[in-house]
């Protein structure tokens, strides 16, 4: 190469790394971020087809094999994690539990709260969602079950107050959150625990997996990716399947993906989305 090609390709370098945040050059890497929601494996109430909010049930036996099975996806695929996050109901508890030891992470630092519970169903809770949708029509369950704004049928304040004495509810701030909540109540309490806590920690490099719940989760989902409000209507998320998202250095979704293959998937979210229907 001649010296006039080469002082013209030094020249050329310097003034590609003036140009402001353009150039390929010399743009800073962007630090991508991994966050890994898991929705619990099927509990008792999933399996019978009831409304379960609040209630504390167990997992089914085939919840314990989609927690197993869940964490081994993620210890094959090479997940790591610094913490994680669940609620304070033992079928997330649970789940998180069974994919650590699958992913022999037992040890890894766990943060409870009730602000990840399920939404609260008010009086439909422990009731046959099918049964409900023969009796109110399918459309209201939806409604129940989906809509953003429709709280279901609510309990008396003077039912759930004793819940206040429980040591893991001490700090609930509203009683709506435990009489009965539509999903915009439950973005309004999960939020706060997103953006003090859990954004922070992302944003800081640790690596997070939240074991939660089917609405709690939807609730980040719709917050994560602004989803509208009637969008997040008819947004589902399976049992026992984590779902990766990928962040940018300001938490923006740059992807997201599933860890099972499309036929697994699809029966998941097919049975999640026949539950409110009548026999």
């Amino acid at each position: 190469m001649s010296r006039q090609c080469i002082v013209f390709e030094i020249f050329l370098k310097r003034s590609l790394c003036r140009i402001p945040q353009k150039s390929y050059l010399c743009t800073k890497s962007i630090d991508m971020k991994t966050l890994v929601l898991l929705r619990h494996g099927e509990s008792e109430y999933n399996s019978q087809n009831r409304f379960t909010g609040w209630t504390d049930v167990n997992l089914s036996d085939k919840g314990v094999i989609e927690a197993r099975t869940a964490g081994k996806a993620m210890k094959e695929s090479g997940y790591e994690f610094d913490i994680a996050y669940t609620s304070v109901l033992r079928r997330a508890i649970k789940t998180l539990w069974l994919a650590l030891e699958e992913m022999d992470r037992m040890w890894l630092p766990i943060k409870h709260s009730w602000r990840l519970n399920e939404k609260h169903y008010g009086t439909l809770q422990g009731l046959n969602k099918s049964e409900m949708a023969a009796k109110y029509g399918e459309e209201q369950v939806l409604l129940w079950r989906r809509a953003y704004d429709v709280r279901p049928p609510l309990y008396d304040e003077a039912d759930v107050k004793p819940l206040l004495n429980e040591a893991r509810y001490k700090d609930v701030d509203n009683l709506i959150y435990m009489r009965g909540e539509c999903l915009k109540d439950t973005v309004e309490r999960v939020i706060p625990l997103w953006e003090n806590e859990i954004a922070p920690a992302i944003k800081s490099g640790q690596r997070i997996l939240i074991a939660a719940h089917g609405n709690s989760l939807r609730a980040v989902v719709k917050y994560l990716e602004g989803m509208s409000d009637e969008a997040i209507l008819k947004y589902n998320i399976p049992t026992g399947i984590p779902l990766v998202y990928t962040l940018d250095d300001d938490l923006k979704v740059i992807s997201s993906k599933y860890l099972a293959d499309e036929e697994t998937l699809k029966a998941a979210l097919d049975k999640v989305a026949g539950q409110g229907k009548a026999k």
